[in-house]
């Protein structure tokens, strides 16, 4: 057998073996799935021009295969299908009251439609109608929402900043506006972080107690003194990254998998617990699951709790969870509300815990625990922080953000910035690209309205 046939045989075997590795048939699945999902809500939850979703947010996320990218709604059927080319379709549907879920398995079924529950009075937290900035801030307000020749596009959708509890300053992007429901992407985490406290206050969970995971059941498994405050500070070394490549667990479990918690918790440990920071979804998940054992009723019964615990004494309205096909909170990514609704999210733990009404919502001591650091990394139990030694803290300290100040994230420019020094939220919505997501530009504007508060 002559050489190049050897290495002709050679490269096939090699190429065999990394497709075997790699999956990238699984890869493009999670393409389409995020594809789906995200226009399902785009068209039937928050009710904004699809196409321009699709181009805004979907194809960017969607790496080399964004040209081949092909999706149908289904209006009927309150549907959305996606595919590359026709090929590995995803389809993702929406329920009234839970939002879109992907159909990856025909042995889990559709949640019940649910009625939301009746709206709080929203106090005197925001006026109907759109709030304008101070005239000192319209020149930040204007550079927050424009797109500047050379650099990656921000698409921002909605900024609201509230100063002493009241909303001071909004904008909107055409085809947004005050009751226009927004994705969350990990702003989600800080949500899965308040029903736990939640949980916690009432005495029903302890974040020194395990998570109760089925999958580190046998003897000697060294996943089992895994906490769910070592999940929730993301140092549990699960074997699980998160790059938003397709190939990675991470991605994989959002838009491949109906039972999520069961794949993150079946993944091996690549380093001792507590040892190492690595931010991954699939430890969201793992306290997801145990979070819905101890509320109980299945999808219903956590929403439920979420809207009479956590919803309507904050008056937060139009908010909508996500459920993965067992049933378990999607806890990681899928959340998505107005945005003054994020904002009185972020009033609660400007407010220590306490709701509008002067009741506890959060434990005492709940958001200086969440709100410090792990490991020297720049976040802390479900939010990220500014506190520690960081290079990512340092930035946003000299970019002008108050060294008390924390934030909820999520991917493409999702946040929710608490300033306690200042008595400041702001949050800011958008479809940004860049390294960082046009977070620059928000702690620019946000300096500003620092200083422009206390010129007033």
């Amino acid at each position: 057998m002559g050489f190049r046939r050897i290495a002709g045989f050679c490269a096939i075997g090699l190429a065999l073996v990394a497709a075997l590795v790699w999956r990238p048939d699984r890869a493009l699945s999670t393409g389409t799935g995020m594809a789906a999902h995200n226009l399902c809500d785009a068209a039937f939850t928050q009710h904004v021009d699809v196409d321009q979703s699709f181009h805004e947010l979907v194809q960017p996320m969607a790496g080399p295969v964004r040209k081949l990218l092909r999706y149908r709604v289904d209006p009927a059927n309150r549907a959305v299908t996606a595919s590359v080319a026709g090929l590995f379709p995803a389809r993702a549907v929406w329920t009234e009251g839970y939002g879109c879920r992907l159909v990856l398995s025909p042995r889990y079924a559709a949640p019940v439609p649910r009625t939301p529950a009746a709206s709080a009075p929203a106090g005197g937290f925001a006026p109907p109608g759109v709030v304008a900035p101070p005239a000192t801030l319209e020149a930040a307000f204007d550079r927050e929402f424009s797109e500047i020749p050379g650099t990656p596009n921000r698409f921002v959708k909605a900024v609201v900043i509230a100063k002493d509890g009241k909303v001071v300053a909004e904008r909107y992007a055409p085809g947004y506006g005050i009751d226009t429901p927004l994705l969350s992407y990990s702003v989600a985490k800080s949500f899965t972080n308040a029903i736990l406290a939640i949980l916690v206050r009432q005495g029903r969970l302890a974040v020194d107690q395990p998570p109760g995971a089925p999958e580190w059941s046998q003897p000697n498994d060294p996943r089992a003194s895994l906490t769910i405050d070592a999940l929730l500070r993301m140092e549990s070394g699960l074997a699980a990254a998160e790059t938003g490549s397709g190939f990675d667990p991470g991605s994989q479990m959002v838009y491949t998998e109906d039972d999520m918690a069961h794949f993150a918790a079946s993944h091996p440990l690549k380093e001792p617990p507590r040892t190492t920071w690595e931010y991954t979804s699939a430890d969201t998940l793992i306290i997801d699951r145990r979070l819905g054992q101890v509320i109980g009723g299945g999808a219903a019964g956590f929403r439920d709790f979420a809207d009479r615990e956590l919803f309507q004494p904050l008056h937060m309205d139009g908010v909508t969870l996500e459920f993965d096909g067992a049933g378990v909170f999607q806890g990681s990514a899928h959340v998505y509300a107005p945005a003054r609704a994020y904002a009185r999210f972020g009033q609660l733990y400007l407010n220590d815990g306490i709701a509008p009404d002067g009741r506890r919502v959060l434990p005492q001591g709940w958001v200086a625990y969440s709100r410090t650091s792990t490991l020297g990394a720049p976040y802390g139990a479900g939010f990220w922080t500014v506190d520690g030694p960081s290079r990512q803290a340092a930035s946003f300290v000299r970019q002008g953000m108050p060294k008390d100040g924390f934030y909820a994230s999520g991917n493409r420019g999702q946040r929710i910035y608490i300033v306690p020094s200042e008595h400041l939220v702001m949050v800011r919505n958008g479809y940004s690209g860049g390294d960082d997501q046009g977070a620059h530009e928000d702690l620019r504007l946000m300096k500003a309205a620092i200083a422009a508060f206390k010129a007033a």
